[in-house]
């Protein structure tokens, strides 16, 4: 067993990315699976449907939590756990008491919320803040996600009434225990925590919660993302994906890489105003097999393509807008007649109609049918590995689920296989002899 050196804060600076605003660039080598560096969050939040499985303080998964004492609704490891959330916790702990069923804001909100509690309580500069400060967000009013100016006029509609909703519910489950800035400045700082915001995701990649990361905030997006962030509790640790020259910028993927260059651009502009220029998205070279069509004596005309890609993206977005309301069977019917349509034009490896094999698998494990979600599992990870860049979080976490799921019914070899699987792909160097 080796134990792996710690990131050495001299080999990486913070410089002007042209056309990009502030990055990271690299000052000496990295080698594959290095860490290049860690950061612990600024400030975070535990999912509400996570609590009492997991620590409210550092979010560790254990059985025997103890509840707070008082809202009996936050749980943690041990006192020392406790007491060190405590000055975060308290914004929420009375107001649970006196909202009881009620108390229902989001998690973005209940992020700001202690965002603004920190920056007040600790107003010196934290270990979460080497290269970059939180306070930067605010002295540089156009924020956006992963430190990308932004102007924020590109807001839309529907987005400037969804932060003026938060504003308003941080408004309604605080005001009693703090003071706030004005509605403009508000609005700011909503737009940067949507922006950037982190989902903090378990080994299946299943929400656990969000966070703030300033130093991880700092890289800049790319389709062809050197590296990697994953996640031990409320620590985001960033590891190279593939060797790392000095003088190179450091990249990570702010979104899903499976989906098509497109598909990816539509989502960068949706979320965080800009398009990407990496080599992945200028030779668009991968599409094609993203996007491949079955092959049939007579093969679909370019309209009837396109036809089924539009067909694949509004069923996409109705089973999403569906999850909210629709019972286990009504979703998997959703996935099992749209997969019928698609897979008369698709093959099985397009990415529509693993998205859609994907929720499939996603209701079998709600509803545990082992079989099914097995079913569709074997199904994906083939195709995902070759969609997705090497060392890919979604092929591992693909990999461990199958391994779970052949323990399950009670195929220990095909489990352990898979299980290897996913430890080689899951960079946990520090379990390597």
């Amino acid at each position: 067993m080796r134990s792996e050196a710690a990131p050495q804060p001299g080999g990486l600076e913070r410089f002007a990315s042209p056309g990009k605003g502030r990055g990271l660039r690299a000052l000496r080598r990295y080698a594959v699976g290095e860490l290049l560096f860690d950061c612990p969050a600024y400030t975070a939040v535990l999912a509400v449907g996570e609590r009492g499985s997991h620590c409210d303080g550092c979010f560790a998964r254990k059985e025997g939590l103890s509840k707070c004492g008082r809202c009996k609704q936050a749980f943690y490891c041990d006192v020392e756990c406790q007491k060190e959330d405590w000055p975060m916790h308290k914004l929420e702990c009375s107001a649970m008491c006196a909202f009881g069923q009620n108390w229902n804001p989001s998690e973005t909100v209940r992020l700001t919320a202690r965002i603004l509690a920190k920056q007040k309580t600790h107003p010196e500069k934290t270990q979460s803040e080497e290269l970059l400060a939180v306070k930067e967000f605010e002295s540089r009013r156009l924020v956006s996600v992963r430190l990308r100016k932004m102007d924020l006029d590109k807001l839309d509609n529907e987005k400037r009434e969804l932060i003026q909703n938060d504003i308003a519910a941080l408004h309604h489950f605080y005001s009693k225990h703090m003071e706030f800035p004005d509605n403009a400045a508000l609005v700011v700082l909503f737009a940067q925590v949507n922006c950037n915001g982190f989902t903090i995701e378990d080994e299946e990649l299943s929400h656990l919660g969000s966070a703030i990361f300033p130093d991880v905030a700092l890289m800049n997006h790319s389709c062809c993302p050197n590296v990697i962030v994953t996640y031990k509790g409320t620590l985001a640790e960033v590891r190279a994906v593939r060797e790392i020259e000095p003088g190179e910028e450091v990249f990570t993927s702010y979104i899903d890489l499976l989906y098509p260059t497109e598909d990816r651009n539509e989502r960068l502009k949706d979320s965080y105003f800009f398009s990407c220029d990496c080599r992945e998205c200028t030779t668009k070279e991968k599409d094609g097999e993203k996007l491949k069509i079955r092959k049939l004596n007579e093969p679909p005309s370019a309209d009837a393509v396109r036809d089924m890609i539009r067909y694949a993206r509004n069923v996409i977005e109705g089973f999403r807008r569906a999850k909210h309301y629709k019972s286990p069977s009504e979703l998997l019917e959703i996935c099992e007649l749209s997969l019928d349509k698609m897979g008369a034009v698709f093959e099985d490896s397009n990415v529509y109609m693993l998205h859609m094999m994907y929720q499939a698998m996603g209701v079998c494990l709600y509803t545990q049918d082992w079989e099914g979600a097995l079913r569709y599992g074997q199904k994906i990870i083939r195709p995902y590995s070759q969609h997705y860049p090497a060392y890919s979080l979604n092929v591992a976490s693909m990999w461990l689920k199958l391994g779970r799921l052949h323990m399950a019914l009670e195929n220990r070899p095909a489990g352990v296989k898979a299980l290897k699987r996913e430890f080689w792909l899951s960079f946990d160097f520090s379990k390597i002899g």
